[in-house]
Formats: C-alpha cells, sequence, structure tokens
C-alpha cells in the first residue's frame, strides 16, 4: 500500500468517513488532499494573505526600494515552501515540483503586497498629518 492511500485510508478512519474542508485540512498537519487543485487553492490564497499582512507592516515600518521588496519574496516564498514540505509533507513531484508549488499566485501575491504597501503608507501620512 503506497503512503498516500495510506494516509488518505488513516484520514477516512480518523474522521468518521466525514470531509474535512479545504480550511481545516490546510491548518492540519499532514492532510490528505484529494483534489490536486485543492491544495494549489489553498497555496494561492495563503500567499494572498500573507501579501496583504507584509504589505501593510511594511508600509507602516518603512521598509521601501529594493529591499523592502527583497524581504517581502524571501518571506513569502520561505514561508510557503516551509508549510507545504515540511507541515503539510506532501510530495513536491505530483504538483510539478517545487518550483511550480513555490511560484503558484506569486505575480498576484505580489502585487497584492504593492497595493497593501502603498495603501497603508497613503493612512498612515493621512493619519499623521490630521492630528497636526
Amino acid at each position: 500500500m503506497t503512503s498516500i492511500s495510506k494516509r488518505k485510508e488513516e484520514s477516512h478512519l480518523v474522521n468518521g468517513g466525514v470531509k474535512q474542508s479545504t480550511w481545516s485540512k490546510a491548518f492540519s498537519s499532514n492532510a490528505v488532499w484529494e483534489e490536486k487543485d485543492e491544495f494549489l487553492d489553498v497555496i494561492y490564497w495563503l500567499r494572498q494573505i500573507i501579501a496583504i499582512i507584509l504589505g501593510v507592516i511594511w508600509g507602516v515600518a518603512p521598509l521601501k526600494g529594493f529591499l523592502g521588496i527583497a524581504i517581502f519574496c524571501i518571506i513569502n516564498a520561505g514561508v510557503l515552501y516551509v508549510y507545504f514540505s515540511s507541515f503539510q509533507q506532501i510530495d513536491e513531484e505530483e504538483y510539478g515540483g517545487t518550483w511550480e508549488l513555490t511560484k503558484e499566485g506569486f505575480m498576484t501575491s505580489f502585487a497584492l503586497f504593492l497595493v497593501g504597501l502603498v495603501m497603508s503608507i497613503k493612512m498612515y501620512k493621512l493619519l499623521k498629518y490630521n492630528k497636526n
């Protein structure tokens, strides 16, 4: 019996045959993903959440320029790499390799990061000048 089918069988027994929601699987270690697209959706949306959070933090803590963008890219890629390789322990080759999982939704998260960054800088300046 392969490890994937064994994990599916164990998951089915633990849950009593009840299907878990996508988000409950996303936050439970070694979850079983029946559909490939379901896990890729989780990777995509986690990346978007990280982008918004980091964009706001970067705007308030004025991290700008190349250094801010480089740190965002490293954190964004690093957190998700640790998530799918250590926390979920999935077989990367089943999803097209490590690079495919690492770049899943990266450009949209970068755009969202920039929007969050600009908006938080604008809000910070607006609040700062309204106090005076």
